[in-house]
């Protein structure tokens, strides 16, 4: 399965689910951000690979709709609900991240 993780800027949040969740149950994890200033910006590419989405507030599914609205008809987009207050691989994040995620699929303890 191929999973997308979508933040701001591609900073913390999104970077920190692609790294505990790479290559976990033979997932292919990829990671990206919906504004300008993004370190890795999501892409008509990156959409079009992805099996499922993971955004981590409703406005970034709100921009994936309005930019990509075309290319996510079908794709499951998910909201995880997580605010943009910590920093890469803050151990909070990652509960949460693991918590939030094991809702729609199995992930590491």
């Amino acid at each position: 399965m191929k999973i997308l993780f979508i933040c701001s800027k591609n900073k913390w949040r999104s970077p920190t689910a692609e790294k505990i969740f790479h290559n976990f149950n033979g997932y292919d994890v990829r990671s990206a951000g919906t504004e300008a200033g993004a370190r890795i910006k999501v892409t008509d590419g990156h959409i079009g690979w992805a099996d499922q989405i993971f955004v981590m507030e409703k406005r970034h599914a709100r921009r994936l709709q309005d930019k990509f609205g075309h290319m996510i008809y079908g794709k499951e987009i998910w909201n995880l609900d997580i605010p943009d207050d910590y920093g890469y691989m803050d151990e909070d994040l990652i509960e949460m991240l693991k918590a939030r995620v094991a809702e729609y699929i199995d992930v590491p303890e």
